[in-house]
């Protein structure tokens, strides 16, 4: 009978036991996504928890995923090419969260990752990742090497892909909060855009400078003219005369006043 009591009692404290350490309390600053039955029964099989969990059960599998900022970025340069088939590189960075009500969708869709510590990593190198890396990859292909290189215009290739990006976390249940391409050129691609750039300057000055010696030119003209006509003795009297003995004597029908009008095109 006492041999018989000893064994239960063992029996009750290995349960108690294996319960206890088939328990995984969810982290602070986490969301529990437990996963039962194998996922069988797809997205059904996936829900919330918090505090003690038990994952005794057969199938059953608690993923801990975090609510406070991801910080990522590639581990080696992402090649691309412009449309006018230079290749550059792009370091990324990139910030983002778990979305807390969209969770299990963070779970379900990524699940094949497994549910230990690294479950974010995971996903940033297989899933995130790669999509950014395909949205880069199209992007660039809109954009010439002097488009990029341009004033502003990496900034709008980053936005254009940043706004693509932030999309594409968004159908993942992630926020994406920043992102960064860091667009470099090499230094033969970055010497050539510099040396046709300061042509295009050079040219545009030395447009500017024919534009004022030709106003130059039609001031010079104007002053001659003027002297001329001063110098010939024709003063505003002297014009005036003209007009008035070449007169034909017919007013204009819209003429009104004392004096007489003065008659610009004279036959």
């Amino acid at each position: 009978m006492v041999k018989n009591i000893s064994i239960a009692v063992v029996v009750v404290i290995a349960a108690l036991v294996l319960m206890i350490s088939s328990c995984e309390r969810v982290a602070p600053n986490y969301v529990g996504v437990l996963m039962e039955n194998y996922g069988k029964a797809g997205k059904a099989d996936f829900s919330t928890t918090k505090g003690r969990v038990n994952t005794l059960y057969p199938g059953t599998e608690l993923f801990q995923v975090p609510l406070f900022e991801q910080r990522a970025k590639f581990d080696i340069p992402v090649n691309l090419k412009a449309a006018d088939n230079t290749a550059f590189q792009s370091n990324p960075t990139y910030s983002y969260a778990v979305i807390e009500n969209r969770a299990v969708d963070v779970v379900f869709q990524n699940k094949q990752l497994g549910s230990g510590e690294d479950f974010m990593r995971a996903l940033e190198d297989n899933i995130l990742e790669a999509k950014i890396y395909d949205i880069m990859k199209e992007e660039s292909r809109k954009f010439t090497t002097d488009s990029l290189m341009a004033n502003g215009g990496s900034l709008r290739f980053e936005e254009r892909v940043q706004n693509l990006v932030e999309k594409e976390f968004n159908n993942r249940g992630l926020n994406l909060t920043k992102f960064s391409s860091q667009l470099e050129f090499s230094d033969k691609v970055t010497k050539k855009i510099d040396n046709r750039n300061e042509v295009n300057t050079n040219v545009s000055v030395l447009d500017q400078q024919i534009i004022e010696q030709r106003k130059r030119n039609q001031l010079a003209e104007l002053k001659a003219l003027e002297n001329k006509i001063i110098s010939s003795g024709i003063t505003p009297e002297l014009l005036q005369q003209q007009a008035i003995e070449k007169w034909d004597g017919k007013l204009p029908s819209t003429w009104s006043g004392s004096a007489l009008p003065f008659v610009k095109n004279v036959k």
